[in-house]
């Protein structure tokens, strides 16, 4: 089965310029070779440290980017090669709710013209119809026709980004990019709009890109999930693998960071010395080497492949599963 979205060893470069032509001196390494498949119906969690590329390939894959190679394939066909008419009618299919609800809304238009702008541009004419469309997809989302004719500043943040789901929602997409999108909200808040989420999710057969840093919100709304570190991909596996078994020390390490939410109950887990290295500049073989405490003269000399060690269970790493995890879950005080 042709899966919905397909990345191919996709890579993105962004140039460095200096000196007073502006020539370009050197490159930001935003991903490199970076592979995966998102199926039809399913969540993909995309997960790891800022700066790691998340946000970059969730734009790559909607073409708000443009990759320096590699193939997109949205149904078995790349829309790299598409010309501006077939991008266009794809923008259909494809969606995104933006980290910020307060940024992502024009607060000079009221809630009526942003949601009902993509149904104008994609070919709705008629103000009536837009007007019912808007009603039905606000009521979707939790909110009503009277709050049709206000403007963002007059919302919460949670509801700000229910305008933002509506909007996301107005041309029946397929697939939906959630970028960060409820990182800026506050905890309850969050909660409300990973459940809308998931119950759009169930009633219009959507597929996600759930964007995150929040390891317990990914958990919790995710199939699989991706962990990425300075522009690759370093463990993939449905969420329940990643969460009990993590076999890469980078995804270790993230879940022991994770704080528990509960005060009588106590992690132990190993603090990683240092800092992400420069994107300009990663280091040669395997990118973790410089935080690794398992590292040896072979993460120096060789990248480790992207292998698959268990059914569906992939992970870059030469000494995967072979080394004491840096994870230990939990335990009571």
């Amino acid at each position: 089965m042709t899966p919905l979205v397909e990345v191919r060893n996709i890579v993105k470069h962004f140039p460095v310029t200096g000196g007073v032509l502006l020539r370009e001196i050197a490159k930001v390494h935003a991903l490199d070779d970076v592979s995966l498949t998102i199926e039809s119906g399913e969540t993909l969690g995309l997960v790891g440290e800022s700066g790691c590329g998340k946000s970059t390939l969730g734009k790559l894959i909607l073409r708000l980017e443009e990759p320096t190679s590699g193939q997109v394939l949205f149904e078995g066909e790349d829309i790299l090669a598409y010309d501006a008419e077939r991008l266009r009618k794809l923008r259909e299919e494809m969606q995104i709710i933006f980290q910020d609800p307060f940024s992502s809304l024009n607060p000079r238009k009221s809630v009526a013209h942003i949601v009902g702008e993509p149904l104008l541009v994609h070919g709705m004419r008629s103000r009536a119809d837009r007007e019912n469309r808007v009603e039905e997809l606000l009521e979707v989302v939790g909110l009503g026709r009277e709050h049709m004719r206000r403007y963002p500043h007059q919302f919460s943040g949670g509801q700000r980004q229910r305008i933002g789901v509506a909007r996301a929602l107005a041309l029946n997409p397929k697939l939906i990019i959630c970028d960060e999108a409820v990182s800026a909200l506050d905890v309850s808040i969050q909660a409300q709009v990973i459940n809308l989420l998931q119950d759009l999710q169930d009633e219009f057969k959507l597929t996600y890109l759930f964007i995150s840093h929040d390891l317990s919100v990914v958990e919790h709304i995710s199939d699989r999930v991706a962990v990425m570190y300075l522009g690759k991909v370093v463990e993939l596996a449905d969420s329940i693998t990643i969460y009990s078994n993590p076999l890469h020390p980078y995804t270790q390490a993230l879940l022991g960071a994770a704080p528990v939410p509960d005060p009588y109950r106590e992690i132990s887990h190993t603090i990683l010395k240092g800092d992400v290295p420069s994107p300009i500049h990663p280091p040669s073989g395997c990118r973790f080497r410089t935080r690794c405490p398992y590292a040896e003269q072979i993460c120096t000399d060789h990248e480790p492949e992207l292998r698959e060690l268990a059914a569906g269970h992939t992970a870059a790493c030469h000494f995967a599963g072979q080394r004491p995890s840096l994870f230990k879950p939990a335990v009571d005080s």
